[in-house]
């Protein structure tokens, strides 16, 4: 029997999604946990702990009074520029409530450095739109008071279930082909490890950036050709290898300055016996 830990009550911006629905699994037994999600779903409507919330129309301000949350985590997907507007508003509850916001960012934040792998206090320079709006949110949250923010960011994120291994699998039956990035040097992790990774942060009341990655370095193309090694499909798969340097570039995020507990890290090699599960 799990225990519950009532001393929290979760709100999960971005419940509905891959890694927001992964995140409700492993806390709904230890906290009284509540997510959003956004388009209309007989499942969720059911659920009474969850709310309908769509970025483009809806005030959280509404979904915040209902659930009093003590920790706030955002997993939301969708319009940049809402969601920049929506996480200001987010930003002013937590400080006046003396409340928490878990930020779930991306590697992206250092997609404009190529040279090295990235760590928790270099400066975020990004060349895409999507890093750029990361590093909005993530500037705008580390105004808070330190002990009222935790930025995790995340490199790209893999599972059985996740879009990246899903999208894989549809490629090779409809015998598309499969891009990869021969120069690109990453780290990993699965949606299982990063779940684990957010509940011993609330427990443990932890704050500040976090990199959430696996501790070892791979190559993009090397990888995806080992995990459509681990799925064992019967077709073929077709490659599209995509150079978008002459030299290796990196865009990896390791932990150096706030680690977790040597049980909480994972290595590539970890993810890819997972799959094989």
């Amino acid at each position: 029997m799990k225990k519950r830990e009532d001393k929290h009550s979760v709100l999960i911006i971005g419940a509905s999604g891959f890694l927001g629905g992964a995140i409700y699994k492993e806390l709904c037994s230890y906290f009284k946990t509540f997510g959003t999600y956004a388009t209309t779903n007989k499942q969720f409507e059911k659920n009474h702990h969850f709310f309908q919330y769509n970025i483009e129309e809806d005030d959280i301000y509404e979904i915040l009074d209902i659930v009093k949350p003590t920790i706030i985590i955002s997993s939301l997907r969708g319009d940049f520029s809402k969601q920049v507007l929506m996480h200001q508003h987010l930003a002013e509850y937590v400080f006046s409530h003396k409340i928490k916001l878990l930020f779930l960012s991306s590697a992206n934040v250092f997609d404009a450095y190529s040279k090295y792998p990235s760590y928790e206090e270099d400066k975020t320079y990004s060349n895409s739109i999507y890093g750029h709006f990361k590093i909005k949110v993530e500037n705008m949250l580390l105004r808070l008071p330190k002990k009222q923010v935790a930025v995790l960011r995340l490199p790209m994120v893999f599972g059985s279930q996740s879009p990246r291994v899903q999208e894989i699998i549809q490629l090779i039956e409809n015998k598309e082909a499969i891009e990869v990035f021969p120069n690109l040097i990453m780290n990993v992790t699965t949606d299982s490890k990063v779940t684990q990774q957010i509940h011993y942060i609330i427990n443990r009341n932890k704050f500040g950036v976090f990199h959430l990655g696996s501790n070892d370095l791979v190559h993009h193309e090397d990888f995806i050709k080992e995990i459509i090694s681990s799925l064992e499909l019967k077709k073929t798969p077709i490659y599209k290898r995509v150079f978008t340097t002459n030299n290796d570039r990196y865009l990896a995020v390791l932990p150096k300055f706030n680690t977790l507990p040597k049980h909480l890290g994972i290595s590539s090699s970890d993810i890819l016996s997972e799959l094989k599960l």
